[in-house]
């Protein structure tokens, strides 16, 4: 390559004659001459060698051409295949595409408004929860199709309320209701029967109450939601390096801070910042509806003698007021309430730290004043010091003994 670079220089540039670079380079006139002749660099192309697959590729068409999707392993045993099986499946992968309809990716153009792709990020960094313990939390994630802004929020786990309760907060975020919101099959908003996606009772009440629609990606299919794939992968790179997060609180304050830098940057693809679609994408969404989804858990039942309820592993303290009477829970990302009657008898704030007793100090001193009034102290009662104890020798002087 060298040589050829050179005398075609020493010819083209200098004009020294063929005669003379042979010369000078102590090559042969012939190679000089097919060197000035030579446009393309010199290359050696080995003959290709015979496979052992060539006598059978007439039979592997064949079955391909009936059926594109055979396996590699099944079209080995139908043509008596005795040889290596990475052979046959280079040869096999090489001619399906011939035989099998190409499935291109479709580059999507977004109308304003028209949808947002979300998903569930899992940061690495393990989240200090209190009391010794930590955890890899997720984080709901949307971005807008047309504006590309991005929404997030930790939760504290995959249940259907907790993701219901930190995607409400992100369209709360976004200002508006998408017409329509592409997810991946997870298991708290979606089953699968029969390839059909089923959405979740839970789903369909939130969705159902924002009027907003729904698409389910194919399993297999991550470019269905390219948008918030790219979304997680910004987030990896961009936001978590050289960052500690003291809680969950704390992360979710630093993402607070951070999105409206990542929104305001200029965007790879549309070529200008996702804030300034912003306005125009908002105008064409949904509005929130005056009366929000209440996707927090709840349930009723009666409060026994023990009056502390447990919620997701953790025991939290009701006033003992409510003993015997049906009470209300509400659990939320940030509280835990509880009613009976219409009257607030607990609000706790969330531990998200497993496996804890929260009790209220006001509770406990309910607790104490209704037991000592329950059971008062008999006026007959008397001291054990007021008893006089008897003489036990009187018991010798009768029997003898003394």
């Amino acid at each position: 390559m060298d040589d050829w670079a050179e005398v075609r220089r020493l010819h083209r540039a200098e004009g020294v004659s063929i005669k003379e670079i042979a010369r000078r380079m102590g090559l042969a006139r012939n190679t000089v001459r097919t060197a000035v002749r030579s446009d393309a660099p010199p290359s050696y192309e080995r003959k290709a060698r015979g496979s052992r697959a060539d006598a059978y590729e007439p039979a592997i068409r064949a079955l391909l051409g009936e059926f594109p999707r055979m396996p590699a392993s099944v079209i080995a045993e139908r043509i008596g295949w005795n040889g290596g099986h990475s052979v046959l499946r280079a040869r096999v992968a090489e001619l399906r595409p011939i035989y099998l309809p190409a499935d291109p990716c479709q580059r999507t153009e977004y109308r304003p408004g028209e949808l947002a792709q979300w998903d569930l990020w899992f940061p690495a960094p393990r989240i200090p929860l209190g009391y010794g313990q930590d955890a890899v939390l997720p984080v709901i994630v949307g971005v807008s199709g047309y504006s590309r802004v991005m929404a997030a929020r930790m939760i504290p786990s995959r249940k259907a309320h907790d993701i219901l309760l930190g995607h409400l907060a992100c369209l709360l975020a976004l200002g508006g209701v998408p017409r329509k919101g592409v997810y991946d099959n997870e298991a708290a908003l979606v089953s699968r029967h029969g390839g059909r996606p089923n959405p979740t009772q839970a789903f369909q009440r939130f969705r159902g109450a924002l009027g907003m629609g729904v698409y389910f990606c194919k399993p297999g299919d991550p470019e269905a939601k390219g948008l918030v794939e790219r979304a997680n992968q910004y987030l990896e790179t961009s936001f978590l390096p050289g960052r500690r997060f003291d809680s969950p609180a704390d992360f979710n304050a630093q993402l607070g801070l951070w999105l409206p830098i990542a929104n305001d940057r200029v965007h790879s693809t549309l070529r200008c910042r996702p804030s300034d679609r912003l306005a125009e994408d908002r105008a064409a969404m949904m509005a929130l509806p005056s009366v929000l989804p209440d996707p927090a858990w709840g349930e009723s039942r009666r409060l026994g003698r023990d009056h502390w309820v447990r919620v997701d592993s953790c025991d939290y303290s009701v006033h003992p007021r409510a003993i015997g009477r049906r009470i209300n829970l509400r659990l939320d990302l940030e509280e835990l309430v509880v009613t009976c009657a219409g009257d607030v008898v607990a609000r706790h704030d969330r531990s998200w730290a497993r496996n804890r007793s929260v009790t209220d100090p006001a509770h406990d001193a309910a607790r104490k004043a209704m037991a000592a009034a329950a059971n008062p102290p008999c006026e007959d009662d008397v001291e054990l010091d007021d008893v006089e104890a008897p003489d036990l020798s009187a018991y010798d002087r009768a029997t003898g003994a003394a």
